[in-house]
Parts: structure tokens; sequence; C-alpha cells
């Protein structure tokens, strides 16, 4: 409601012809830029308040059910690992519907390795390497 507040003085000067013959072209082109600007940031507000007061905002990010670990067994099967209360699910994935495996309680030392991530170089170090092994000449390269 606010916002249309603000919007209603642009919206009555754009209604009123110019009494001014002598108002600058630039200066349209100025007002056009700084609605346009302004919408956009309205946009950009309401992005942001919708994701903060989304289900995981309400709920302080609360989850039940985590994903552990899982491995691609097939083009389109996967074998997941997820932990729900205290007791981990695995569960077999495909495109068309999810089976449980089996379940078991979590073990003792998984705490720490399910929470800390995964140990895996930065992204620049992995790329120099792949570069390295591109580059590096093969015996049937030579003249």
């Amino acid at each position: 409601m606010l916002i249309v507040l603000l919007l209603l003085p642009l919206s009555v000067s754009a209604a009123v012809p110019a009494a001014d013959a002598g108002t600058s072209p630039l200066w349209g082109l100025v007002q056009v830029m700084l609605a346009l600007g302004l919408v956009l940031a309205v946009i950009v507000g309401a992005a942001w308040l919708f994701r903060r007061v989304s289900m995981g905002g309400m709920l302080g990010r609360w989850q039940p059910a985590k994903v552990v670990s899982g491995v691609m067994v097939g083009p389109h099967e996967r074998v997941v690992i997820v932990e729900l209360e205290g007791q981990w699910l695995v569960l077999g994935v495909t495109a068309k519907q999810v089976n449980l495996l089996t379940s078991m309680a979590r073990p003792e030392g998984a705490a720490s390795a399910a929470s800390a991530p995964a140990n895996t170089p930065p992204f620049a170090e992995w790329l120099a390497a792949a570069l390295a092994k591109h580059r590096r000449p093969s015996s049937n390269d030579t003249p």
C-alpha cells in the first residue's frame, strides 16, 4: 500500500500534460529510468521478503530430514542415505519411485562426518591440475 502511495505523484504528473514546452527529453528519460529502478527494487524487495517469510525462514531453517550421502548406481537410479530423527534410511531412488531399502540407527561417529564439508580442492586448483594434464605432451605428439 505504501508503494502505491509513493508512486501516486509519478502517475499524476505523467497524466497531466506538460505545461512547459521547454522540458528536456533527457529529463523524461531520467524519470523513466528512475521509475524502472523503483519497480525493479520493489520486485527484488518482494522476492527477498518472500524468501525470508517462507517455510524455511519461519521454522528457523529446521529440517526434519537431511540427506547424508548419495551415490549414482545407474543413469537414473541413486542410493541415498537420509537422516530422520536419529534414524538413517537407505533409499533407492529412481525417476518414478522411492523405495526404502533398509533403516538403521545413526552410527556414533557419523554426526561429525555428516556435518563436516567434503574435503574437495577449490575449483582453481582443480582447473590448474586439469590444464596441466591436458598440456602434458604425449609420446605420440613428437614431430
